[in-house]
């Protein structure tokens, strides 16, 4: 069953933007690892809180992907630039949608 993952991220204090890149860097990874689209959204009213979203169909991909090599070694890397513990969770998707742009709108 589909499925999307979110790991919310809380930055330490004057990490934000480099977190924010470094984020940028382990995201996309997610698409090796059968991930079908992910997202990391900052909030702007706490500019040091990421929620990172990531979709996959089995769960064993996900899995593959959080404990593969580039995520262990990411996490270890930029472990001090991150609040632990890092408790994501698995989300059945249950319902989608959204607006279509007709090409030329997209310009």
């Amino acid at each position: 069953m589909a499925g999307v993952v979110h790991i919310p991220w809380y930055a330490t204090f004057f990490r934000a933007d480099r977190f924010a890149a470094a984020l940028h860097e382990i995201a996309p990874i997610a698409l090796r690892y059968g991930g079908t689209d992910y997202r990391v959204y900052r909030s702007r009213d706490d500019t040091y809180k990421f929620m990172h979203f990531s979709n996959f169909e089995p769960h064993a991909d996900w899995d593959r992907y959080w404990y593969g090599e580039e995520f262990a070694g990411w996490r270890a890397d930029y472990s001090s630039w991150y609040q632990v513990p890092v408790l994501y969770t698995w989300m059945d998707l249950v319902a989608g949608g959204g607006v279509t742009q007709p090409e030329e709108a997209l310009g």
